[in-house]
Parts: structure tokens; sequence; C-alpha cells
């Protein structure tokens, strides 16, 4: 069988990794001698590579996060209330592995919005199904699932995804119809996925974001346990500092 043939029964199994690395992985194994055992493994490995990265592409494309953050991104020379060891602990996805939610608290501009996404894409990039939403446009889309009479697919896609982040949680205060729907979520979710949640206001101040105190200690108890907590330092916030780096450094060179 010739080569072209396998490229092409390859692509027709849709071996995509086989097709992209056979040549190169061919003339490797014919100028290192290489046994078919260890050229197989070599293309095996090959194609599984190229799967994970098409899936992490995929869902990363059905998360719809705002910005392309990654952890690496997360500029650490600055006091940001994490530690670097802290950080590393957050990339191996232990809390998502412990099945706790984690919140992210701070004031605005600290980078709690960055983080969030940046563990979103982790997650995708590990193959996990994950939902990215500002929480405004969240409640809107259950407001449009409803109207059109989608509101249980809607649900559905939620309950597929292993994560989801709802970004600037408590901007504003909630409906008692918006408050059944989180609740309603929560409890589908409790123990079988988990929430990332990044908000200026800490828990304790949650509750009266709610009409009813008691739907409010709910979703409060559903969001905190279990849960992992990080307050992320804005004083001043990060865009801020950010700014002023770039400020000076533009100084710099119209000085020069």
């Amino acid at each position: 069988m010739s080569l072209e043939q396998v490229l092409r029964m390859s692509s027709e199994l849709r071996l995509g990794g086989f097709v992209q690395s056979l040549e190169r992985r061919i003339a490797e194994a014919e100028s290192a001698q290489l046994p078919i055992g260890d050229f197989m493994r070599l293309l095996l490995e090959d194609e599984k590579l190229y799967r994970k990265e098409h899936t992490a592409r995929r869902l990363i494309t059905r998360a719809r996060f705002r910005h392309n953050y990654d952890l690496e991104d997360f500029d650490m020379s600055f006091d940001r209330g994490i530690s670097r060891g802290q950080l590393k602990e957050l990339s191996l996805l232990s809390f998502l592995h412990n099945m706790e939610n984690l919140l992210l608290l701070g004031k605005t501009g600290g980078g709690k919005s960055h983080l969030a996404v940046a563990l979103g894409r982790r997650m995708c990039a590990e193959g996990i199904a994950t939902s990215f939403f500002s929480s405004n446009i969240f409640f809107e889309e259950v407001t449009a699932s409803k109207a059109s009479g989608n509101y249980l697919s809607f649900l559905k896609r939620i309950a597929q995804c292993k994560a989801i982040i709802l970004d600037d949680f408590g901007l504003r205060s909630y409906t008692h119809e918006e408050a059944t729907v989180l609740m309603d979520i929560l409890e589908e979710r409790y123990r079988k996925g988990i929430v990332i949640v990044t908000s200026q206001v800490k828990p304790s101040g949650w509750k009266g974001l709610f009409e009813d105190p008691v739907i409010a200690e709910a979703i409060i108890d559903r969001l905190k346990n279990p849960s992992t907590e990080f307050v992320v330092l804005a004083e001043p916030s990060y865009r801020e500092r950010v700014g002023r780096k770039k400020e000076k450094v533009v100084k710099t060179k119209q000085e020069q």
C-alpha cells in the first residue's frame, strides 16, 4: 500500500493525527531504525494529542469566553492576594476534582474574570465541558429561552457542562423568578458539577440581593457548601497598575 493510499484511508477514518504526522514519523523511524512497535506508539500518541486539541478547541468555542485569557498570562509581579503555590493548585483543578465551587471575590479590576476565564479554558483543554456567562446575560438567556419555548433545551445544555462560570455575580438584585431559576440549576448540579463565581460582593452580602430570604439562604448554601474561596486584591486595581506600568514605559521611551 502506497503512502498516498494510507493517508487517504486515514483521512476517511478521520485519523487527523495520523494524517498530520505520518510522513514525519516514517522519516524519523527510517533514520533511527525504530521498531514497528515504537513507530506505532508514536503515531497513536500523535492521534491522541490531535483529538485532545481538537476537543479543547470545540469546547472553548462552545463555552463562549469573552476573552482568550490563560493562566500563564496571569501577572504575578504584583501582590494579587493569591500565592504562586495557590495559583499552581488552581491550575491542577483540584476544586473541580473535589466537586467544590470556586468563589473569586474582590473589587473591580483585580483580575477575577481573568482568573475565571483562564481556569475555564484550562478545563476545556482537559476535555471538560464548560459554559461562561456574564451573570446578567445568563438571566437574559433564561428569559429569552422561556419566551421562545426553549427553556428545557437551555437547561439541558447547562446540565451537560461539568462547570459553569457566572461572572460579575451580585451587580444587581435578582427577581423572585430569577432566584428560583438559579436555585433549580444549583440544586440539579449539586455534587454533579461545579460553579465558578466572580463577585465584588462577599457571600455575606448576597442575601440582600434576593427578595425571598429563604431562597436566598438556599442559594448561598449551595454556592458555599462545598466551595473554595479566594479574595483577589485590587488596591489599586490590576488594570490601574498595568496602565501605570504602560504609561511609565511610554514616558521612558519619550524621554530617550
